[in-house]
């Protein structure tokens, strides 16, 4: 069940004891929208924080409301998504949270950016929900099929993407060098934008056969909240690279 989703791992199924009520579609989804409740809870609070000190100081007050919030919440995830990975029994309690950890963080980003580039984060949601209805409407009209080779493509440029990430992010860090591409909102950066968006939509498909032969293989209830949670790394990626995308194309 190979998939370039962190979440989804053999082992999580492995360790699962599928005893009891068995995983099904029905509750993996209500769980998933479940989370995305959360985020948008989450994400609002800190966006009405950043809007409420931007009406007092201005931008850096705003910032400074908002900052602490974005980056815990980026902290958070983070932590959050690797225990799930290793422990899926938790995900009942550490999706969840993820979620709210997610949601500060892209509150604050979708918030600065949208002050920016107005109407940014409503094309971006509207961008999220199409792209996921497309995915799943591709699936399920056996428009895409996932074969072996489609996963293991799938699964070998989101790792490439991955570590370009990393080096630009090492490269920041350490030195004043960047990768112009990957930020640029030229030709190239437009382009490689696109790439990413349209691999994270690639994921979505991985995530739905994964969901599907999970819950035919008969795993149990609690991989619900475990599959909610691979979709929603996915969709939480997805969101952010649309930002970016249109920001580029607005720059």
């Amino acid at each position: 069940m190979r998939s370039s989703n962190p979440a989804w791992k053999n082992k999580a199924f492995q360790n699962a004891h599928a005893s009891g009520e068995r995983m099904s579609i029905n509750g993996t989804i209500g769980k998933t929208a479940l989370l995305l409740v959360l985020v948008v809870i989450s994400g609002g609070w800190t966006w009405a924080r950043f809007s409420s000190a931007l009406a007092v100081g201005g931008v850096p007050a705003a910032m400074d409301a908002v900052s602490a919030y974005m980056i815990g919440g980026l902290i958070a995830g983070f932590v959050l998504a690797l225990v799930t990975a290793f422990v899926p029994r938790w995900a009942h309690i550490s999706a969840p949270a993820y979620a709210l950890a997610e949601g500060l963080a892209l509150g604050g980003i979708s918030a600065m950016l949208e002050l920016r580039f107005p109407n940014i984060v409503f094309q971006a949601v509207m961008l999220t929900v199409g792209v996921l209805a497309a995915m799943l409407l591709a699936y399920r009209s056996g428009l895409i099929k996932v074969t072996d080779k489609f996963r293991m493509g799938v699964v070998a440029a989101t790792g490439g993407i991955a570590l370009v990430y990393l080096l630009d992010l090492g490269l920041r860090a350490f030195t004043s060098i960047d990768i112009p591409f990957i930020s640029g909102s030229g030709a190239m950066g437009i382009g490689f934008s696109l790439l990413v968006v349209g691999l994270a939509a690639l994921n979505l498909v991985l995530d739905f056969d994964m969901i599907e032969r999970a819950s035919a293989q008969g795993a149990p209830k609690q991989m619900e909240w475990y599959g909610a949670f691979a979709l929603m790394v996915t969709l939480v990626w997805l969101y952010m690279e649309l930002l970016r995308l249109i920001a580029k194309s607005r720059r």
